[in-house]
């Protein structure tokens, strides 16, 4: 197995945010962690997917790249909101509009 295998095997070993935060010895605020950790882990995912055609074979340049894109999802969720950020389809549904049926459909039987 090689060292960015290993790196990868011990990244789907982890179950929560303050786990990943801790293994790139990222310093974080633990109510940051508590309300937003789904938002952390999905972002950090949706920023990952984004590089992986470009992750470098080296084992240091690679931990560097998922520590900044940790650190970076982090980030977001300690200057903003999970309903600004939207990670979420949830947040991301259009708000809804107004539906109208004309009078003359209204009592139509089908």
């Amino acid at each position: 197995m090689t060292d960015a295998t290993e790196l990868e095997e011990d990244l789907r070993e982890m179950g929560s945010a303050e786990e990943f935060l801790e293994y790139f010895n990222i310093p974080y605020d633990e109510a940051v962690v508590r309300v937003n950790r789904l938002h952390i882990l999905q972002r950090f995912h949706d920023y990952l997917a984004g590089t992986l055609d470009s992750l470098p074979t080296d084992l240091s340049a690679r931990r560097d790249v998922y520590r900044g894109l940790l650190l970076r999802s982090y980030s977001d969720f300690v200057e903003s909101d999970a309903r600004t950020e939207k990670v979420f389809k949830v947040f991301k549904r259009p708000a809804p509009g107004v539906t109208v049926v004309p009078l003359e459909q209204a009592f139509i039987r089908r």
